[in-house]
């Protein structure tokens, strides 16, 4: 075969290996911790997530070493900082969100607002859309406990992101469930102080996570409380693993 000819080939195959690799490649993982926590809280799964593929963690602003910013702390404009780093940081889609309480909320909106980019979804004890608002109603009296708590947390970054939780929701329609596969754990010890009232409140949310987000069932992790990834790694970092193994060609 002429040299050119061999050149041509041989960089032709190249090509063509690239394009396999890439198509082949796992989704990244996208980490979004839950209120008052940044990157750190997942710690405990990381280093097994990254020897199965790409992991991007982050502190949402206001957290860790990110800066605070001024304006609104909702749901939607969360994801839409997330929308914008990843992109900044060249980090293409498909991405397999993970987000753990009302950090799964904002993968959540992350989904209803990006859904094309969205691979599939591990939601780790998530924040209800309504979850505020019918503690409100139904356990008015832990609500207001709560208020109290957040009014005096020192965190501005916190306090802001509590306050604007169900600001923008009403903007997204959620009457269908998300078209991607979505697993869904939640932690089986119930926190201190949580009422009858509560769980029964919370039984009534979790199960309508089912409808929001598709999954086909709701796993009670037994031995774990609210911070599943700390609690329960092993059990986190297999939901990852088969999800995103589930997603690779």
């Amino acid at each position: 075969m002429p040299r050119r000819l061999s050149a041509l080939f041989a960089a032709l195959l190249a090509a063509l290996l690239l394009c396999a690799s890439t198509a082949q490649a796992a989704p990244t993982v996208v980490l979004q911790a839950g209120l008052g926590d940044g990157q750190s809280a997942w710690r405990p799964v990381l280093p097994a997530l990254q020897q199965h593929g790409p992991v991007f963690a982050y502190d949402r602003p206001g957290y860790g070493s990110a800066a605070s910013v001024e304006g609104a702390r909702d749901p939607c404009t969360i994801a839409r900082e997330l929308h914008a780093l990843l992109q900044e940081q060249h980090i293409a889609p498909p991405y397999l969100l993970v987000g753990h309480s009302i950090g799964g909320l904002y993968q959540y909106v992350y989904a209803r607002l990006y859904p094309q980019e969205v691979a599939g979804m591990v939601l780790l004890d998530p924040t209800h859309p309504e979850h505020w608002a019918s503690m409100q109603q139904q356990v008015p009296a832990l609500a207001a406990v709560v208020r109290s708590m957040n009014a005096i947390s020192l965190n501005g970054a916190t306090r802001r992101e509590f306050r604007d939780q169900a600001v923008c929701l009403d903007q997204l329609d959620q009457r269908q469930p998300l078209g991607m596969p979505v697993r869904l754990l939640v932690s089986g010890i119930s926190e201190t102080g949580a009422t009858p009232a509560f769980r029964t409140m919370l039984d009534q949310l979790r199960k309508d996570w089912l409808r929001l987000s598709g999954a086909p069932q709701l796993q009670v992790v037994a031995e774990s409380g609210h911070y599943l990834q700390k609690d329960a790694p092993e059990v986190v970092v297999q939901a990852v693993k088969a999800l995103r193994a589930t997603l690779q060609p």
